[in-house]
């Protein structure tokens, strides 16, 4: 459920109330009451699920194996359990996260009907460009590794 106009104000308004005397910060913070409001408030919204999904435990992984080729079921949990902090991941918990990645048009499973069904999986374009942002969120998070790094250091001597 989507807020209606009038919630929007009113939340809007209780910013300029709490922000009085900073505009810049009411007009910011607005627009994102606005932009929260097209999405935010329905659950299913992609907005919100793709976001949800690209900070889960083992998604973003799936995805960034994916970007290496086409894989079958069984390599690629071994590859995910190979490259993840965790040591392995769950035939279950796999195959949720591919049909969720699959409902959301990131990755493509393909089966061949053979006996037994050979069933893999790979990248879609949409999939691929997401990996391409998350490749910059890494690259930035590694070019800023030793200030978050300092900043973690201060925060544990304040404490």
């Amino acid at each position: 459920m989507r807020a209606s106009g009038e919630e929007t104000r009113r939340t809007i308004a209780r910013l300029e109330a709490a922000l009085p005397d900073n505009a810049e910060a009411v007009a910011h913070l607005a627009a994102l009451v606005e932009r929260m409001d097209r999405y935010d408030h329905d659950r299913d919204d992609p907005v919100r699920e793709i976001m949800a999904r690209v900070g889960d435990r083992w998604s973003t992984l799936i995805l960034l194996v994916l970007r290496a080729g086409t894989f079958r079921h069984a390599t690629l949990r071994r590859l995910v359990a190979t490259l993840s902090a965790e040591g392995g991941i769950s035939q279950r918990m796999l195959t949720l996260k591919l049909r969720a990645l699959e409902r959301d048009g990131l990755v493509a499973r393909e089966v061949v009907p053979t006996v037994p069904p050979q069933v893999s999986y790979s990248l879609t374009p949409l999939g691929a460009e997401l990996v391409e942002i998350v490749d910059r969120l890494l690259r930035w998070i590694e070019a800023h590794n030793d200030e978050i790094a300092a900043a973690r250091r201060g925060f544990a001597a304040d404490e």
